[in-house]
């Protein structure tokens, strides 16, 4: 495992109605929130938003493709949501890894997620463990 301390990975999705029917199908969430725009007209988010897993997946694909990379899983994640994603933003995850553990394949990382605008949606922490195989 080759990461140091410092070292970041981006990785951006414009997120779709079909996103959202797709998550919906596979995870069988279909909240009003998401899918009546009615409905969310008279919520404080004033529009659909997309499913929260879609956005902490972007966070999966990053983690396990980018930084640390292939064969990573997470083992714990402490993140929250500060915004809403709506169906039509442009979501960036960013990681940056703070600490790098000394024996271990384990790994530290700060998270956070922004929309096209600049505005954080999602921000935390998570520790990853890569497995090495070889």
């Amino acid at each position: 495992m080759n990461v140091t301390v410092g070292q970041k990975a981006t990785r951006s999705l414009t997120l779709t109605p079909q996103h959202v029917q797709t998550f919906a199908e596979l995870t069988g969430d279909y909240n009003p929130l998401h899918f009546d725009e009615a409905f969310a007209a008279q919520t404080k988010f004033g529009r659909l938003v997309v499913q929260g897993g879609l956005t902490t997946g972007l966070l999966h694909a990053l983690v396990a493709m980018d930084l640390p990379g292939p064969g990573t899983v997470f083992l714990s994640q402490n993140w929250k949501f500060t915004a809403p994603v709506y169906i039509g933003d442009t979501i960036t995850a960013e990681a940056e890894i703070l600490s790098v553990h000394l024996t271990k394949p384990v790994t530290q990382i700060q998270i956070r997620i922004t929309r096209q605008t600049g505005e954080t949606v999602l921000e935390g922490e998570a520790w990853c463990y890569t497995f090495i195989v070889g």
